[in-house]
Order: C-alpha cells, then sequence, then structure tokens
C-alpha cells in the first residue's frame, strides 16, 4: 500500500474491537446461548454451557455446531439469543471512535461473526453507523463464520474487493492469520496480546488506529 494509491478498504470486527464486549454484551448473550441450548436439546445448565463453549472452539461460532449436529434453524436461534431489551445501558465504548473513523480515509465495512440486525443496532447505539458503507453480519456469510475462508470469500465476492487492498482490524488472532493468507493487510487490537508473524501491526485500542496506520494510507 504505497503513496499514491487509493486508499485501503476497512474491515472492522465488532465485538471488543469496536466497542468492549466482554463487559455486559457477550455475558448476556452466553447466559442467551445456554439457556436456547438447554431447552431445544433437553439438556441442563451445565450441559448445555459446556456444549456451547465446545461448539464455539471447535467451529467458531456456537451456531454453526448446532446446526450441523442438531439441524437448528440458524434464523431462530440468532433471533432467540440475541434480544436485548435495553442494549444502550449494556454498552461500553469511547465515543473518540466517532472522530477516528471520520479521519481515516477509504471505505469501511463492519465484517462480524454476530447477526446483522444486532450489529447494525451496536453500530446505531454508539453513532458510528453513517461512517460504514456496509454492516455485513453471518447471515451475509451464508453462515459460516470467521476465521473459516468462506466468511472472507463472501464478503470479497459480495462488495467486489481486491484482498491486496484490505486491512482487517480484529481482537481475534485467528481470524487474522486467514486474512493474511488471502493477501489482506491485519490489525489485532487489544493489550497484553502477543504479536503473531502474521499481524502486520498491533494496537492497544482502536482509537490508535489512524495514527499507527499512517505509513499504508495515500
Amino acid at each position: 500500500m504505497s503513496p499514491g494509491l487509493a486508499p485501503p478498504v476497512w474491515l472492522f470486527d465488532l465485538d471488543n474491537t469496536l466497542h468492549d464486549a466482554s463487559a455486559h454484551i457477550f455475558p448476556h448473550i452466553n447466559r442467551s446461548m445456554t439457556a436456547y441450548v438447554a431447552q431445544q436439546l433437553s439438556l441442563s445448565q451445565e450441559e448445555a454451557n459446556a456444549l456451547r463453549v465446545q461448539y464455539w472452539h471447535r467451529y467458531g461460532a456456537t451456531l454453526l455446531g448446532l446446526v450441523r449436529h442438531h439441524g437448528t434453524n440458524p434464523h431462530h436461534f440468532l433471533k432467540a439469543t440475541h434480544r436485548f431489551e435495553k442494549l444502550r445501558k449494556l454498552m461500553v465504548f469511547d465515543r473518540a471512535l466517532r472522530a477516528m473513523l471520520r479521519r481515516l480515509p477509504g471505505r469501511k465495512i463492519v465484517f462480524s461473526n454476530g447477526p446483522q440486525r444486532y450489529a447494525e443496532a451496536v453500530v446505531s447505539v454508539m453513532g458510528i453507523r453513517r461512517h460504514f458503507n456496509d454492516v455485513f453480519g453471518i447471515e451475509q456469510m451464508r453462515f459460516h463464520p470467521k476465521p473459516g475462508v468462506a466468511a472472507f470469500r463472501h464478503l470479497l465476492h459480495d462488495h467486489r474487493l481486491n484482498p491486496g487492498r484490505c486491512v482487517l482490524v480484529e481482537d481475534t488472532a485467528e481470524n487474522l492469520r486467514t486474512a493474511k493468507r488471502l493477501g489482506m493487510k491485519t490489525v489485532l487490537v487489544g493489550r497484553g496480546l502477543r504479536q503473531p508473524a502474521y499481524v502486520d501491526l498491533k494496537i492497544a485500542s482502536i482509537l490508535d488506529l489512524h495514527r499507527a496506520a499512517r505509513p499504508w494510507l495515500a
């Protein structure tokens, strides 16, 4: 991405990248998923939670394991497990993010394993929806989540993107590994994380992105 070229296309993960989902959002979703699995498969809470975690580790998303092994309807699962009566009160994010995104040149797309309706609601609460050309959720990935290469190929195809012009910004290193194999630039967001060889840039906070990525900007 040398000077003189058009700005890159920024692909942003959502949870724990653009906002802090670990504080309240993830615990809520995890409880909802465990309750769903327990009810649908007639399991105890302990058994359901263990299966939820097992599928998450194995497939990158609990949903994929449920679909593959139990024939779960993905739309029903997503609707039931991502209900937030008071989403705004659960959100933890830095309002300075709006200014950073405004200064960052190039197209921007949210690329999330979460359902599109949830992702749209989150970026709307944060007041940053207008900075993104699209919000690409698990439905648009045809229910093939990151780090699977199919998720990336659907995004690249649907938006007619050249992976060599894309930058994936993520808190999950494994997702960045796939991006790097496809020829993308990679940015790892998070404190205390090691920097694997396939990560081009590591930043402590999403707010550091514009400053740290200046060498890539035309």
